[in-house]
């Protein structure tokens, strides 16, 4: 809504599974983000298949309309990539270990490889300007918690002095980055010649544990919440395999563009804090 006095900007509401819509938006452009995908473990323990029509048929969509129009690519993918790779540093040339195709919780690891390969491709045979980004839990304003993202639901389970709910024993860890962080980062990639073909980690380096994360946000919204443990079979589906840890190595990325984020992770739950407030 904040965009729409801007005369700059267009807003056009439509889904990347409507080819004729993809290629008419695109008729005319000369750099590409897409973002559009299904996302978040609950959509996709949920809606797999949906989820993955979205995520491969809708990037072919877009791919294809790229390379018919000239225009250069940046494709953003996800650290689900690296599946249950738990390494103390997560390099974009390290190894992928999933589990068993049977679980809906892989399926949107393997959409978003099939993803990188088509752009991939795309650039090695047909010259195709292509980028890809691999995610690392981005969080900022507005963000919403429907689909799983973490600190929006803590926050506003705290801000309600509800319980925060935290899914299974609290220990596994992650890495968040500010979003204003990710987009110095991506829009820097798209513009560096050197970035063509590449794939580069962007995210935070600061890791926490679920159960900390959740303290701290009960100490930042000064709430008398509790935190409760849920099992993961509770909330997602029998047999749901989370990864104990995800830690990006940025180094690829530092080296070409300088990405480093300087948002702490107080200042991003502070942020989200501050905005769910005024909403």
């Amino acid at each position: 809504e904040h965009l729409e006095a801007h005369s700059e900007v267009k807003f056009v509401h439509a889904s990347v599974l409507d080819q004729d819509q993809v290629e008419e938006t695109l008729t005319g452009v000369e750099l590409v983000y897409h973002l559009a995908a299904a996302v978040g473990v609950n959509l996709i323990i949920q809606k797999p298949l949906e989820s993955l029509l979205t995520n491969i048929r809708g990037t072919e969509n877009v791919v294809e309309s790229a390379y018919r129009h000239g225009a250069r690519i940046l494709i953003t993918s996800t650290s689900e990539i690296y599946g249950k790779n738990n390494s103390d540093s997560l390099g974009e040339e390290d190894d992928r270990i999933l589990g068993s195709p049977l679980k809906s919780r892989w399926s949107y690891s393997e959409a978003k490889a099939i993803d990188e390969i088509l752009a991939y491709t795309y650039h090695k045979e047909m010259g195709l300007e292509s980028i890809i980004v691999r995610l690392f839990n981005t969080v900022g304003p507005r963000q919403t918690g429907t689909y799983g993202m973490v600190i929006p639901r803590f926050v506003k389970q705290a801000l309600s002095n509800k319980p925060i709910t935290v899914y299974g024993d609290g220990s596994q860890t992650r890495c968040f980055c500010s979003v204003t962080d990710v987009v110095k980062g991506i829009t820097a990639l798209a513009d560096h010649p050197e970035a063509l073909g590449q794939v580069f980690n962007i995210g935070g380096t600061e890791e926490i544990a679920m159960s900390e994360l959740a303290q701290k946000v009960v100490t930042l919204t000064e709430s008398s919440s509790t935190i409760e443990h849920i099992p993961y079979d509770e909330v997602y589906e029998e047999g749901f395999e989370d990864m104990p840890r995800r830690v990006p190595n940025i180094a690829k990325a530092k080296n070409l563009v300088d990405f480093d984020p300087s948002t702490t992770l107080d200042e991003i739950i502070q942020a989200v804090i501050r905005d769910q407030k005024s909403g």
